[in-house]
């Protein structure tokens, strides 16, 4: 891999965070070695302040940047907390993508996934994606008041008979009315990265970050438990519009903190006793809008006393709110088992894990293959710790939960010829 970092001046008292960028192929889940990635200052095309290239799993190295002071993401109101870069990605044989705005917060890593479509013809159009303004940063409508449950009695309602975490979620970017917005068939998981990240700053207390996600996934849940759109017309589950949902933004980055929190805790939601469908959440910033559900500043600020991610919810919500967990996820060929998988296991679920490794190996090689013997030894230890190496997971060599599902997610995505888009 090379890569080429110049020196690069920002604001007065710089900081750094990272960049690591991930390119495949926009069919197929199929990692694109050697693609070439240029960094500049959004805003300033002619700043070059790295050149990447990645390797065989269709990755870079991360890369430390330029960024605003620490404490711009811990107060409200303050300057642009984060640094903007504009990527230009290209690889031969496919379309250039360019996307502006990438955000980088100090002390965490900025994760951004490009997808790359192939060229028709030599001299292709680049795609042009532009990442607007931080939630917490920029103006945007505050959020329509809802009840927390909604009525579900109504005859010919549709309505799931219990809480499953769906595959896929279609989200309609711009408001429900909005005709021409288009529909985006996304992960599950990775729509809430997504709005984690556009929501809150990764640079908060992970007991806020850890609320923050549980609020936004019970959110999510209860728009597709209640079929709430489709019941009104509509051919998509969720908006992008922050007047009525939360904020999703095409193509934008993630961090690394909150890619590992998210695939730690993706099935669970917020419960009150006796009530089956998960709590619509509501939250807002707390400082420019208020609301009757979580303060998104207030929640970092109870982070900072040492409040854990329950407390935090339960000072919003009430004291009879809780965690629960779905009841099934769709999508996978098998549950975890309910237990780690490591050295000296044995049977079914290990060779289940064996086969879906190796057939992700065909994708990415830098996961060595293994022998499917239903016998967890050394190499499966090996295999699985380069599958956690690639998709930002501990690298233990144990197929915890995290990691079974991660593993049964990249599976699927390598073993369909197509994904829905």
């Amino acid at each position: 891999m090379e890569s080429e970092i110049l020196s690069s001046t920002q604001a007065k008292e710089p900081a750094q965070g990272g960049l690591r960028v991930n390119v495949t192929a926009d069919i197929g889940l199929l990692p694109i070695p050697n693609a070439n990635i240029t960094i500049s200052y959004t805003g300033e095309p002619d700043s070059t302040v790295g050149i990447l290239t990645t390797d065989i799993s269709g990755q870079t190295e991360t890369v430390p940047l330029s960024t605003p002071p620490l404490d711009y993401s811990l107060t409200p109101n303050s300057p642009m907390p984060y640094a903007e870069y504009t990527l230009h990605v290209s690889a031969p044989g496919y379309e250039p993508v360019t996307i502006s705005g990438v955000e980088v917060l100090p002390g965490v890593t900025a994760l951004q996934t490009v997808r790359l479509t192939p060229a028709e013809s030599e001299a292709g159009d680049s795609e042009i994606v532009a990442i607007p303004d931080h939630t917490l940063y920029g103006d945007y409508p505050p959020k329509i008041p809802e009840e927390e449950l909604k009525p579900i009695e109504e005859s010919g309602e549709i309505v799931l008979s219990r809480v499953v975490i769906p595959e896929y979620i279609v989200v309609h970017d711009g408001a429900p009315a909005d005709s021409a917005a288009s529909n985006y068939y996304v992960r599950y998981s990775d729509y809430i990265k997504n709005v984690v990240s556009s929501e809150i700053y990764a640079t908060w207390p992970e007991s806020a970050i850890y609320a923050n996600t549980l609020a936004i996934m019970s959110f999510t849940l209860n728009r597709v438990y209640t079929e709430w759109y489709r019941n009104k017309g509509y051919n998509f589950t969720i908006t992008s519009s922050t007047a009525y949902d939360q904020k999703w933004v095409y193509g934008r980055n993630i961090y690394d903190n909150i890619d590992r929190l998210v695939d730690s805790i993706f099935a669970n939601y917020l419960s009150r006793p006796g009530v089956r469908q998960p709590v619509f959440t509501s939250y807002c910033d707390g400082r420019n809008v208020t609301c009757n559900g979580l303060s998104q500043w207030g929640s970092k600020y109870l982070g900072d006393e040492g409040y854990t991610p329950v407390e935090i919810l339960r000072y919003y919500y009430g004291s009879d709110m809780y965690i629960n967990t779905a009841s099934a996820i769709s999508g996978v060929p098998a549950s975890w088992p309910g237990y780690n998988l490591n050295i000296g296991a044995s049977g079914g679920k290990v060779m289940q894990i064996q086969e879906q490794l190796n057939r992700i190996a065909q994708n990415y090689p830098a996961i060595p293959k293994i022998a499917a013997d239903g016998i967890y030894g050394p190499k499966t230890a090996e295999s699985v710790r380069a599958f956690q190496g690639i998709f930002n997971l501990p690298q233990s060599g144990i197929t915890d939960y995290p990691t079974w599902y991660k593993i049964s997610e990249i599976y699927v995505g390598v073993s369909r010829i197509a994904e829905p888009g």
